[in-house]
Protein backbone atom coordinates (compact mmCIF):
# COMPACT_ATOMS: atom_id res chain seq x y z
CA UNK A 1 0.00 0.00 0.00
CA UNK A 2 1.07 3.54 -1.07
CA UNK A 3 2.77 5.80 1.84
CA UNK A 4 0.09 7.48 3.82
CA UNK A 5 1.49 10.68 3.14
CA UNK A 6 0.90 10.13 -0.88
CA UNK A 7 -2.99 8.53 -0.03
CA UNK A 8 -3.54 12.28 2.60
CA UNK A 9 -2.65 15.92 2.86
CA UNK A 10 -3.72 18.61 4.99
CA UNK A 11 -3.23 21.85 3.40
CA UNK A 12 -2.68 24.63 4.94
CA UNK A 13 -5.75 26.35 3.39
CA UNK A 14 -8.01 23.92 4.07
CA UNK A 15 -7.42 22.87 7.90
CA UNK A 16 -8.50 19.18 7.44
CA UNK A 17 -7.18 16.16 6.17
CA UNK A 18 -8.46 15.08 3.04
CA UNK A 19 -8.39 11.63 0.81
CA UNK A 20 -6.01 12.76 -2.23
CA UNK A 21 -8.67 11.94 -4.39
CA UNK A 22 -11.57 14.37 -4.34
CA UNK A 23 -14.69 13.31 -5.86
CA UNK A 24 -16.89 15.20 -8.42
CA UNK A 25 -20.22 14.05 -9.95
CA UNK A 26 -20.49 15.02 -13.43
CA UNK A 27 -20.25 11.56 -15.34
CA UNK A 28 -22.81 9.17 -14.22
CA UNK A 29 -21.78 7.26 -11.26
CA UNK A 30 -25.04 7.14 -8.80
CA UNK A 31 -25.56 7.47 -5.24
CA UNK A 32 -24.65 4.37 -4.24
CA UNK A 33 -21.40 4.92 -5.65
CA UNK A 34 -21.00 8.13 -4.47
CA UNK A 35 -21.72 6.42 -1.00
CA UNK A 36 -19.06 3.95 -1.75
CA UNK A 37 -16.47 6.68 -2.31
CA UNK A 38 -17.27 7.83 1.19
CA UNK A 39 -17.43 4.91 2.61
CA UNK A 40 -13.69 4.04 1.25
CA UNK A 41 -12.37 7.31 2.92
CA UNK A 42 -13.01 10.19 0.12
CA UNK A 43 -14.04 13.23 1.88
CA UNK A 44 -13.03 16.36 -0.49
CA UNK A 45 -16.78 16.11 -2.03
CA UNK A 46 -17.18 19.28 -5.02
CA UNK A 47 -20.75 19.78 -5.44
CA UNK A 48 -21.88 21.89 -8.59
CA UNK A 49 -25.38 20.29 -9.24
CA UNK A 50 -27.55 17.00 -9.44
CA UNK A 51 -28.43 14.28 -7.04
CA UNK A 52 -24.81 14.47 -5.11
CA UNK A 53 -26.64 16.96 -3.04
CA UNK A 54 -28.92 14.08 -0.83
CA UNK A 55 -25.84 11.95 -0.24
CA UNK A 56 -23.36 15.18 0.98
CA UNK A 57 -26.09 16.00 3.74
CA UNK A 58 -26.07 12.33 4.80
CA UNK A 59 -22.74 12.40 5.23
CA UNK A 60 -21.95 15.82 6.53
CA UNK A 61 -25.09 15.29 9.06
CA UNK A 62 -22.84 12.19 10.70
CA UNK A 63 -19.61 14.27 10.97
CA UNK A 64 -19.76 17.36 9.15
CA UNK A 65 -15.53 18.23 10.45
CA UNK A 66 -14.76 15.05 8.48
CA UNK A 67 -15.74 15.92 5.05
CA UNK A 68 -14.05 19.16 2.98
CA UNK A 69 -17.56 20.59 1.20
CA UNK A 70 -16.64 22.19 -2.00
CA UNK A 71 -19.38 24.01 -4.13
CA UNK A 72 -19.47 25.79 -7.36
CA UNK A 73 -19.40 27.36 -10.02
CA UNK A 74 -20.05 30.43 -7.83
CA UNK A 75 -20.38 33.44 -11.03
CA UNK A 76 -18.61 36.22 -9.83
CA UNK A 77 -19.59 39.16 -11.74
CA UNK A 78 -20.58 41.23 -9.05
CA UNK A 79 -20.42 40.67 -4.55
CA UNK A 80 -24.28 40.40 -4.35
CA UNK A 81 -24.24 37.47 -7.48
CA UNK A 82 -21.49 35.55 -4.96
CA UNK A 83 -23.37 35.72 -1.81
CA UNK A 84 -26.76 34.86 -3.44
CA UNK A 85 -24.51 32.04 -5.03
CA UNK A 86 -23.07 30.90 -1.30
CA UNK A 87 -26.30 31.29 0.30
CA UNK A 88 -28.21 28.84 -2.41
CA UNK A 89 -25.49 26.06 -1.98
CA UNK A 90 -25.82 26.61 2.00
CA UNK A 91 -29.42 25.63 1.59
CA UNK A 92 -28.90 23.16 -0.78
CA UNK A 93 -26.44 21.20 1.45
CA UNK A 94 -27.76 21.64 4.43
CA UNK A 95 -24.95 23.11 5.91
CA UNK A 96 -23.69 26.29 7.84
CA UNK A 97 -20.52 26.76 5.99
CA UNK A 98 -19.04 25.94 2.91
CA UNK A 99 -15.38 24.99 3.31
CA UNK A 100 -14.36 26.04 -0.18
CA UNK A 101 -16.77 28.29 -2.40
CA UNK A 102 -15.46 28.28 -5.99
CA UNK A 103 -15.64 31.10 -8.77
CA UNK A 104 -15.75 29.62 -12.04
CA UNK A 105 -13.22 30.45 -14.27
CA UNK A 106 -11.18 33.55 -12.97
CA UNK A 107 -10.73 35.71 -16.04
CA UNK A 108 -13.40 34.66 -18.16
CA UNK A 109 -16.46 34.16 -15.65
CA UNK A 110 -15.80 35.96 -12.80
CA UNK A 111 -14.15 39.63 -12.88
CA UNK A 112 -12.54 39.16 -9.45
CA UNK A 113 -12.44 43.00 -8.65
CA UNK A 114 -12.75 44.75 -5.28
CA UNK A 115 -16.23 44.07 -4.92
CA UNK A 116 -15.98 40.22 -5.70
CA UNK A 117 -13.28 39.79 -3.25
CA UNK A 118 -14.58 41.78 -0.85
CA UNK A 119 -17.79 40.33 -0.76
CA UNK A 120 -15.84 36.64 -0.46
CA UNK A 121 -13.84 37.86 2.61
CA UNK A 122 -16.82 39.10 4.57
CA UNK A 123 -18.87 36.02 4.32
CA UNK A 124 -15.32 34.27 5.60
CA UNK A 125 -15.51 36.44 8.36
CA UNK A 126 -19.09 35.80 8.63
CA UNK A 127 -18.01 31.98 8.49
CA UNK A 128 -20.41 30.82 5.63
CA UNK A 129 -17.21 30.15 3.81
CA UNK A 130 -13.61 29.02 5.20
CA UNK A 131 -11.44 29.27 1.56
CA UNK A 132 -12.05 31.02 -1.40
CA UNK A 133 -11.28 28.99 -4.61
CA UNK A 134 -11.18 29.33 -8.24
CA UNK A 135 -11.08 27.72 -11.22
CA UNK A 136 -8.61 28.96 -14.09
CA UNK A 137 -7.43 28.50 -17.37
CA UNK A 138 -5.30 31.64 -17.42
CA UNK A 139 -2.32 30.09 -15.78
CA UNK A 140 0.23 33.13 -16.20
CA UNK A 141 -2.68 34.88 -14.80
CA UNK A 142 -3.27 31.70 -11.82
CA UNK A 143 0.23 31.95 -11.64
CA UNK A 144 0.32 36.02 -10.19
CA UNK A 145 -2.61 35.17 -8.11
CA UNK A 146 -1.36 32.33 -6.41
CA UNK A 147 1.51 34.88 -5.29
CA UNK A 148 -0.67 38.31 -4.22
CA UNK A 149 -4.60 37.54 -3.97
CA UNK A 150 -6.79 36.21 -1.37
CA UNK A 151 -7.64 32.55 -3.03
CA UNK A 152 -7.03 30.19 -0.98
CA UNK A 153 -7.32 27.24 -3.24
CA UNK A 154 -6.84 26.72 -7.25
CA UNK A 155 -8.35 24.49 -9.35
CA UNK A 156 -5.92 23.75 -12.54
CA UNK A 157 -6.21 21.71 -15.94
CA UNK A 158 -3.04 19.61 -15.12
CA UNK A 159 -2.04 16.36 -16.49
CA UNK A 160 0.58 14.29 -18.71
CA UNK A 161 -0.83 16.04 -21.93
CA UNK A 162 -1.19 19.95 -20.47
CA UNK A 163 1.86 19.70 -17.47
CA UNK A 164 2.00 24.19 -18.49
CA UNK A 165 1.12 24.69 -14.56
CA UNK A 166 4.69 23.14 -13.79
CA UNK A 167 6.35 25.98 -15.52
CA UNK A 168 3.49 28.83 -15.10
CA UNK A 169 1.38 27.97 -11.27
CA UNK A 170 3.83 26.02 -9.12
CA UNK A 171 7.00 27.75 -8.94
CA UNK A 172 4.58 31.22 -7.29
CA UNK A 173 3.06 28.93 -4.57
CA UNK A 174 5.82 28.89 -1.88
CA UNK A 175 4.73 32.71 -0.90
CA UNK A 176 1.48 32.05 0.36
CA UNK A 177 0.98 28.33 -0.02
CA UNK A 178 -2.21 27.85 -1.03
CA UNK A 179 -3.95 24.59 -2.11
CA UNK A 180 -4.06 23.09 -6.02
CA UNK A 181 -6.27 20.81 -6.85
CA UNK A 182 -5.92 19.30 -10.26
CA UNK A 183 -8.78 18.01 -12.50
CA UNK A 184 -8.63 16.52 -16.26
CA UNK A 185 -6.55 13.94 -14.91
CA UNK A 186 -7.36 11.89 -18.20
CA UNK A 187 -7.64 15.40 -20.29
CA UNK A 188 -10.99 14.20 -21.30
CA UNK A 189 -10.19 10.77 -21.76
CA UNK A 190 -7.66 11.34 -24.52
CA UNK A 191 -4.81 9.78 -22.37
CA UNK A 192 -6.38 6.57 -21.84
CA UNK A 193 -6.08 5.42 -25.88
CA UNK A 194 -3.08 5.75 -28.38
CA UNK A 195 -2.58 8.55 -30.58
CA UNK A 196 -2.18 7.77 -34.08
CA UNK A 197 1.65 6.29 -34.71
CA UNK A 198 2.05 5.16 -30.79
CA UNK A 199 3.24 1.74 -30.62
CA UNK A 200 4.03 1.63 -26.89
CA UNK A 201 1.76 1.26 -23.40
CA UNK A 202 -1.44 3.27 -22.93
CA UNK A 203 -2.01 4.30 -19.64
CA UNK A 204 -5.24 3.59 -17.38
CA UNK A 205 -7.20 6.64 -15.73
CA UNK A 206 -5.09 5.45 -12.06
CA UNK A 207 -1.78 5.84 -13.67
CA UNK A 208 -3.60 9.39 -14.46
CA UNK A 209 -4.39 10.06 -11.40
CA UNK A 210 -0.97 8.91 -9.98
CA UNK A 211 0.98 11.66 -12.57
CA UNK A 212 -0.62 14.77 -10.58
CA UNK A 213 -0.49 13.47 -7.38
CA UNK A 214 3.05 12.43 -7.90
CA UNK A 215 4.04 16.36 -7.90
CA UNK A 216 4.35 18.16 -4.68
CA UNK A 217 2.87 20.82 -4.94
CA UNK A 218 -0.62 18.81 -6.04
CA UNK A 219 -2.65 18.27 -3.28
CA UNK A 220 -5.42 16.43 -4.65
CA UNK A 221 -7.05 15.25 -8.18
CA UNK A 222 -10.51 15.62 -8.77
CA UNK A 223 -12.50 11.84 -10.58
CA UNK A 224 -15.63 11.88 -11.67
CA UNK A 225 -16.22 7.88 -12.47
CA UNK A 226 -18.86 6.82 -14.86
CA UNK A 227 -19.65 3.88 -12.67
CA UNK A 228 -18.72 1.74 -9.10
CA UNK A 229 -16.29 -0.10 -10.74
CA UNK A 230 -14.59 2.82 -12.26
CA UNK A 231 -13.96 4.49 -8.60
CA UNK A 232 -12.90 1.56 -7.16
CA UNK A 233 -10.46 0.54 -10.06
CA UNK A 234 -8.85 4.59 -9.74
CA UNK A 235 -9.34 3.93 -5.64
CA UNK A 236 -6.87 0.47 -5.94
CA UNK A 237 -4.46 2.46 -8.41
CA UNK A 238 -3.33 5.05 -5.77
CA UNK A 239 -2.74 2.43 -3.57
CA UNK A 240 0.61 2.05 -5.62
CA UNK A 241 1.84 5.19 -4.74
CA UNK A 242 3.75 7.66 -6.80
CA UNK A 243 4.53 7.20 -10.66
CA UNK A 244 8.45 5.51 -10.27
CA UNK A 245 11.18 7.77 -12.47
CA UNK A 246 10.43 5.00 -15.37
CA UNK A 247 6.97 5.51 -14.87
CA UNK A 248 7.22 9.21 -15.17
CA UNK A 249 9.16 9.14 -18.06
CA UNK A 250 6.55 6.77 -20.24
CA UNK A 251 3.57 9.29 -19.00
CA UNK A 252 5.30 12.31 -20.44
CA UNK A 253 6.26 10.28 -23.01
CA UNK A 254 3.04 9.41 -23.61
CA UNK A 255 1.16 13.07 -23.21
CA UNK A 256 3.34 14.77 -25.31
CA UNK A 257 2.43 12.20 -28.14
CA UNK A 258 -1.48 12.90 -27.02
CA UNK A 259 -1.06 16.63 -26.94
CA UNK A 260 0.65 16.05 -30.21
Amino acid sequence: MGAPDFLHREPRALGKRVHRLGLATSHGLDQDGMRAAIDAGVNYLFYTRGSFAPVIREAIRRDRERYVVASGPIIGYFGFTVRRGVEKALRTLGTDYLDVCHLFWAGKMSALGPGTFGELLRLKEEGKIRAIGTSIHDRPRAGRLAEDSPIDLFMLRYNAAHPGAERDVFPHLARRNPAVVAYTATSWRKLLRAPKGWTGPVPGAGDCYRFCLSSPHVDLVLTSPANRAQLEENLRALEKGPLSPEEMTGMRAFGAAVHG
